[in-house]
């Protein structure tokens, strides 16, 4: 599982910082997670493959999540693109997006399906034998989810040297990956613990931004590998994330501490503080495992 960060601060672009957009990498897919300005550009800039993304998940509706979105797909026309594109994303989307493709005569030569998100509460909206996606349902000034990407419990992995050992035949080595057990021709049964180890276990990714400090949250992403939260203030400024349905970096690392997840990564930044490195002297003083996101950072779970 491998996360990239294309932007992550608040508002409006800048020469420096991109608005906010990530790419995961988890089992053969590419989701792109948000669409501000810029990001095809930041796709080029970090040689991420555009023919990759065939799912991409939008927060809301505000500009810096999603005001890239239409230039992304009217490229993928111009590179010739065949594959069917999803994009989920509240309700409103799709007019937004196929005005723009109307008003332009720039209809996609392929396939193009949205997934319009109104459900007030978690839902899955993606699924396939590897991984699912759900919907966390935030808190801001619009309709606004986050996203919970969770691989399923793999394949165990086959124990050579035991499986020669005791002469299983080949034949049983799927049986075996599956967690069975083998009954061999004289009546003997070997238990699959002693044939295979354990799968690796399972990853899972939390997204949220942008929401005001939402604890009932913590249930849901409870043990989360990693958790991107915004925190768009510090502390000192909390009347104004109390105005914007924003969090600070304290509420952030609370939400972390509560759900007990493995690493925090903070983001969606206000500009208006000096560093960076301030929401995270902030964040540890709640959480231990505290990292910054900042635009072409990458992370490897």
């Amino acid at each position: 599982m491998k996360l990239h960060i294309l932007g992550c601060y608040a508002a409006t672009p800048r020469t420096l910082t991109n608005p906010t957009s990530q790419v995961l990498e988890v089992k053969n897919h590419m989701f792109l997670i948000d669409c501000g300005e810029g990001t095809q550009v930041q796709l080029r800039k970090h040689k991420i493959k555009f023919s990759r993304i065939n799912h991409i998940f939008i927060s809301h509706l505000h500009g810096d999540h999603f005001f890239g979105l239409s230039g992304l797909v009217s490229t993928f026309r111009l590179l010739g693109r065949e594959k069917e594109l999803h994009i989920y994303g509240p309700k409103g989307i799709k007019e937004a997006i196929t005005l723009l493709l109307k008003l332009g005569d720039s209809w996609t030569n392929y396939q193009l399906y949205f997934h319009e998100l109104t459900n007030k509460g978690p839902e899955v909206i993606f699924e396939d034998d590897k991984i699912t996606v759900e919907t966390i349902r935030l808190n801001h000034r619009i309709y606004t989810n986050g996203f919970l990407f969770k691989e399923k419990l793999g394949e165990r992995k086959l124990n050579v040297e035991a499986v020669a050992k005791h002469k299983v035949d080949k034949a049983y080595f799927q049986n075996i990956k599956n967690g069975r057990d083998v009954v061999l021709d004289n009546g003997t049964v070997i238990p699959n613990a002693d044939l295979s180890f354990d799968p690796p276990t399972p990853k899972s990714y939390a997204y949220c931004s942008d929401t005001a400090y939402k604890p009932d949250i913590v249930e849901q992403i409870t043990n989360a590998t990693a958790l991107y939260h915004e925190s768009t203030f510090l502390e000192s400024e909390v009347h104004l994330a109390v105005r914007t349905k924003h969090s600070t970096a304290k509420e952030a690392a609370a939400i972390a501490k509560a759900a007990n997840v493995g690493q925090l990564i903070l983001g969606h930044y206000s500009t208006r503080y000096k560093s960076i490195d301030l929401f995270k002297e902030e964040a540890l003083e709640v959480f231990p495992n505290v990292e910054l996101a900042d635009d072409g950072k990458f992370f490897d779970f």
